[in-house]
């Protein structure tokens, strides 16, 4: 298994779970943990890597999705019997009638040692066996909670595993939750061994998604990790972006046409429509849904301009994570070029089109980045960071600072993104920033001014902060 890197917050966190049981610092001595997260970034890896650091007898169980419920149980059963615990010898040959059976002979396994419990992909479990949900509650209000048990459930269904937690449910209020996400700047820099400004491409590239950094050399270009990666149709950074898509959204679904246009551009509600409706848009009763599957799906963002003016007509729409962005606009034709040895067409196609794509790509990543990094001296109110347009996106300011969104109530800061090439933030750039910006509803000329830029600022601009690619890698060490 490749040496485990990054996650040193998440795997903080999940010490400070395990302490709380072996301190016995709450109400009950055993903890119940929600992880949630997308498909692929990393979950399944990250819970493997606590316990096999903990030092404590752990069990993991995998569920396997349409899986009849009775050899489910069983395969649970087997993994209990089989692991470290204490008492594992005493269940042995079980073979459980129920869920409720089931998981009394974990309580009956763990003793009275300390243990961590992992059930991953719980929605399928879900989606199995109706009692499944009602049993974990009874079990773990009579058995599992008076144990010093640490129970991990992980799930990849963003829309079910937060269903889990909703009042009426029967595992509402057991249990905390941990939302894993990519890699972020920092770890994707350690792994790749790159500096800030390409690490950033790499981040763009990859999406923080683990085994996509991994399959990076460290120290490669952009240029050779992607001419490595596209010559194999086998590579992690072309087959990742397919098998994400396969586990939630088939093809030739509805779903996945629209995701495939807003990954490809289409960012307004009635361009996404017209791209999608063959010889008429889609109609509205059929793409609103499906967008806000989408959004609560965290697969795709909706934003709005950022102003202390409400604006709900100009929504924009893009794809949640920079890997997923970047595979459909680009991977998923290159699968096929790859496929008949011409990964060169997809290579051409890709340095033609980057640094026009980069240049809207990176945004979001800013916006976090600045987001840590601001000065908490300078604006301490500021808890909302985005952009602002109008309907024909001229004037465009790539950066809003507020004290909230989408409305805001005072506006900070506003600011200028330049990474489309190496030319230095100058006065011209300053001189627009100032004219676009008394747009923005919420600005006056005292307004503070401040710009992102790959490639510095020309000397005495009257700028409240600069920010380079250090800086913005600076903002997530630590």
């Amino acid at each position: 298994m490749p040496a485990f890197s990054g996650r040193a917050r998440d795997l903080r966190l999940l010490d400070a779970q395990l302490e709380s049981v072996l301190q016995h610092k709450l109400a009950t001595r055993g903890r119940a943990l929600i992880m949630t997260g997308r498909r692929r970034v990393g979950k399944s890896r990250l819970v493997q890597e606590f316990c096999d650091r903990s030092e404590h007898p752990y069990v993991v169980f995998q569920a396997s999705r349409g899986r009849a419920p009775a050899a489910e149980r069983r395969d649970f059963v087997h993994a209990v019997a089989c692991a470290a615990l204490p008492h594992a010898e005493l269940v042995r040959g079980t073979h459980p009638q129920d869920w409720n059976e089931a998981l009394r002979a974990l309580a009956t396994a763990a003793g009275d040692r300390p243990c961590i419990v992992v059930l991953d992909e719980v929605p399928w479990l879900v989606e199995q066996d109706r009692e499944f949900e009602g049993s974990l509650q009874t079990v773990w209000d009579r058995f599992l909670s008076d144990k010093p048990i640490l129970l991990i459930l992980v799930g990849s269904d963003l829309t079910m595993m937060e269903a889990l937690q909703e009042y009426g449910r029967p595992f509402f209020g057991r249990a905390a939750r941990m939302t894993i996400r990519p890699l972020h700047l920092a770890d994707v820099a350690e792994m790749t061994r790159l500096p800030a400004e390409e690490a950033i491409d790499a981040l763009l590239i990859t999406g923080g998604f683990p085994e996509i950094v991994r399959s990076w050399e460290p120290g490669l270009s952009r240029e050779e990790f992607l001419s490595e990666s596209l010559d194999s149709p086998l590579s992690p950074l072309l087959a990742a972006g397919e098998l994400t898509l396969l586990g939630e959204f088939p093809a030739g679904g509805h779903a996945r046409t629209v995701l495939e246009a807003i990954g490809t551009g289409e960012r307004t509600f009635a361009n996404i429509a017209a791209r999608t409706g063959g010889d008429a848009p889609l109609p509205s009763g059929t793409l609103a849904p499906i967008l806000t599957t989408l959004t609560a799906k965290q697969v795709i963002t909706a934003d709005l301009p950022l102003s202390t003016k409400p604006d709900t007509k100009n929504k924009r729409y893009r794809v949640a994570d920079p890997y997923l962005r970047f595979w459909l606009a680009f991977l998923q034709r290159a699968i096929a070029d790859s496929e008949r040895g011409r990964p060169d067409l997809a290579l051409r196609r890709i340095g033609k089109s980057w640094t026009a794509w980069r240049g809207r790509a990176v945004e979001p990543i800013i916006r976090q980045s600045l987001a840590r990094a601001l000065p908490d001296d300078t604006w301490p109110d500021t808890e909302e960071i985005g952009g602002w347009w109008n309907r024909r996106n001229n004037p465009e300011i790539d950066l809003v600072g507020a004290d909230k969104g989408p409305v805001a109530g005072h506006v900070h800061f506003v600011g200028s993104i330049k990474w489309l090439d190496n030319r230095p933030f100058d006065r011209h750039d300053y001189d627009q920033l100032v004219r676009d910006s008394a747009f923005v509803p919420g600005t006056t000329a005292a307004t503070a001014r401040i710009a992102v830029s790959r490639a510095g600022v020309e000397a005495g601009l009257p700028l409240s902060g600069l920010w380079r690619p250090e800086d913005l890698m600076a903002a997530w060490t630590g």
